[in-house]
């Protein structure tokens, strides 16, 4: 961010073309106007570059930052050994991420995860840009500048859990910024491939379709028959993709595992003060991390300004995005990154209205990026040192052929160790409906996802896991309350240790045990 002068006053509600300067010629006002481009973005994109590894060089520094990265690395490896995804591999996740975390094991190995990370710094970067493409079209140079670094500086404004790690709302964000990029040029039909690729990485990713059907409608020329044209192409360009991905995965599996088969997961029913808790605290961080957008923005909202630049465009991304963050009444950290591109640039507007408040601006902003870096570099590892304990503990009772049940919600477990897991239900969220999101509510067997007691049992049936790590420490699902996993270790299992209150056992026909 620097200091950005205010723009001119205007009552137009069209994005402002860039101001050129034609002197003699027209040839060489276009040739010395496409320098002048290639200057500002040659100096611009090294510049984020740089800024994007910096803000995101926390992520390298651990093996894993939460148990999504945990999940896909242990799915791109079940899927890379044959598995069928929505078959013998689910989530209730689109197939995107997975489908490139298995792409990026293939070439790089699947012995860490670098690469991804350093696809996360790229996809990051990508926003960036087409943040500050989007501000510069819309006011000037300075303004692309601002965005393009506000964003990613406050890209890490959450809990280093949320924001460090290679997850869903990280590779999603390009996407929806891509999709308003590409409206703001009328291109429908790139509007429209984006709209499906923010789907198809995370669910609420397509709530960018709003802004964008928005933009569409407010550009339309009636009676011009284009109109009609560029709505087949945004129409197309979102549904060919997720047409052709659920032919690809099996359509009624995947309108299952991405839509239908997450009502429980989706309720907040009995847990609505946690998350409401979990809500407002996360928003508080953002917002305080974002405060040199956050305030801005308000205040150009509640005085109605419009003559920065304020189009209703962007007050529809960013209701949209709110509206993708309370979707499934979770509200974990990492749903609230898709406020930030429409954030950013709602505020670089607003600020352009108050010129003299952008030192404090940027001044707040670099400071709390640096305490966000430093909350990233020294987070506690608590629950990686114990995924660590336990996954040496499993190493040392199985060979490389083995397979393990982890029963908890820490599937890096199987990722650490080495170790195939023994179902497709890689945590115990999918049988009991557990989310830490919710607490305590509406957890047991009878809330599980349909039909998952019944695969369940019959692959275990099929080929019994070697090993069953109970890792629920006093969580409910223990297996005391889930009573088809309390007799399965009755009647075929023994405890053979105990780390960190995680309980291992053994089955009582394996190696003579």
């Amino acid at each position: 961010m620097s200091g950005v002068p205010s723009a001119p006053k205007t009552t137009s509600s069209a994005p402002a073309a860039l101001p050129v300067r034609y002197e003699e010629g027209g040839g060489g006002a276009r040739r010395r106007w496409l320098r002048s481009q290639d200057r500002y973005w040659l100096r611009l994109t090294p510049a984020l570059a740089v800024l994007a590894a910096l803000v995101r060089l926390p992520s390298f520094l651990r093996p894993v930052w939460n148990p999504d990265e945990g999940y896909l690395a242990v799915q791109a490896r079940m899927l890379a050994h044959g598995g069928v995804l929505y078959d013998t591999v689910v989530d209730r996740k689109p197939p995107l991420l997975p489908w490139l975390y298995e792409g990026l094991f293939a070439v790089f190995g699947d012995q860490s995860l670098w690469p991804p990370r350093a696809a996360a710094v790229v996809a990051q970067l990508a926003a960036a840009l087409l943040l500050a493409s989007v501000a510069r079209r819309r006011w000037d140079d300075r303004a692309g500048v601002a965005a393009g670094a506000g964003f990613l500086l406050l890209s890490i404004g959450l809990a280093p859990e949320d924001t460090q790690a290679a997850s869903f709302g990280v590779f999603m964000v390009p996407w929806t910024v891509l999709a308003f990029w590409a409206a703001d040029r009328r291109r429908w039909g790139l509007a429209g491939l984006a709209v499906a690729g923010a789907a198809l990485t995370k669910q609420t990713g397509g709530a960018v379709l709003l802004p964008v059907l928005w933009m569409l409608w407010s550009a339309r020329r009636s009676p011009d028959p284009r109109t009609w044209t560029a709505v087949v192409r945004l129409l197309a360009g979102c549904a060919l993709p997720v047409a052709a991905v659920a032919v690809l995965t099996g359509p009624s599996r995947f309108v299952f595992w991405t839509v239908t088969g997450s009502g429980s997961y989706a309720s907040a029913s009995g847990a609505w003060g946690v998350a409401l808790g979990r809500g407002l605290g996360n928003a508080g961080i953002l917002a305080a991390a974002g405060a040199a957008f956050v305030v801005p923005a308000v205040l150009a909202a509640a005085r109605g300004t419009r003559a920065e630049r304020l189009t209703a465009d962007l007050w529809v991304w960013l209701g949209a995005s709110a509206l993708g963050v309370v979707f499934g009444f979770q509200f974990y950290g990492h749903y609230f990154l898709q406020l930030i591109p429409p954030l950013v640039l709602t505020g670089v507007g607003a600020l352009r209205a108050v010129p003299r408040w952008w030192p404090a601006a940027t001044a707040w902003t670099v400071l709390a990026s640096a305490a966000f870096a430093v909350w990233g570099l020294t987070a506690p590892r608590t629950e990686l040192d114990h995924a660590d304990a336990v996954a040496a503990a499993v190493r040392a009772r199985t060979g490389p052929g083995d397979t393990v049940l982890v029963w908890g919600m820490h599937p890096e477990q199987y990722w650490l160790s080495g170790r195939a897991p023994a179902s497709r239900y890689l945590t115990a969220g999918f049988l009991t409906n557990f989310s830490g999101g919710r607490g305590g509510a509406r957890v047991g067997e009878q809330y599980a996802v349909p039909g998952a007691w019944r695969a369940f049992t019959a692959e275990v049936a099929l080929r019994p896991a070697d090993l069953i790590v109970d890792d629920s420490r006093g969580a409910p699902y223990a297996p005391t309350l889930t009573p088809t996993l309390q007799r399965m270790l009755d009647t075929g299992y023994r405890p053979v240790d105990t780390v960190g209150g995680a309980i291992l056992y053994a089955r009582v026909t394996a190696r003579g045990q």
